[in-house]
């Protein structure tokens, strides 16, 4: 069975480094999904301590993520990735349950939970 949430190698590398230079060490890598932006929802990330009875855990590459049951449906087949560029680099998020992004590619629509679009 395919992990709701595929966080690459890249990526995991530079959450790491994160959570050491914040003193998160140890804590959970939370993704999820939000109301807003121009398309209606957009994508969060951020550390945790505790783990809630909805969430799902999730381990890669030694780095423990978790993500709510609601949340699982609309990221289900996500990937996250860390590229590098001329300009610096930064995490990329492909959804294939997006039907519609945003320019600033924040922001994202699905046919499975609709948002009230906002200015990105």
């Amino acid at each position: 069975m395919a992990q709701v949430v595929e966080v690459t190698e890249a990526a995991v590398f530079h959450v790491k480094e994160m959570m050491r230079h914040n003193g998160e060490e140890g804590s959970f890598l939370r993704v999820s999904v939000n109301g807003g932006g121009c398309s209606g929802l957009t994508y969060g990330m951020g550390f945790e301590t505790d783990k809630s009875e909805d969430d799902q855990l999730l381990v890669q590459h030694d780095l423990q993520i978790l993500v709510s049951s609601e949340d699982a449906g609309i990221l289900a087949g996500t990937q996250i990735d860390y590229k590098e560029s001329l300009m610096g680099g930064g995490f990329t998020i492909n959804n294939p349950n997006a039907i519609a992004s945003c320019g600033c590619g924040t922001s994202f629509r699905t046919a499975k939970k609709a948002g009230t679009p906002a200015d990105c």
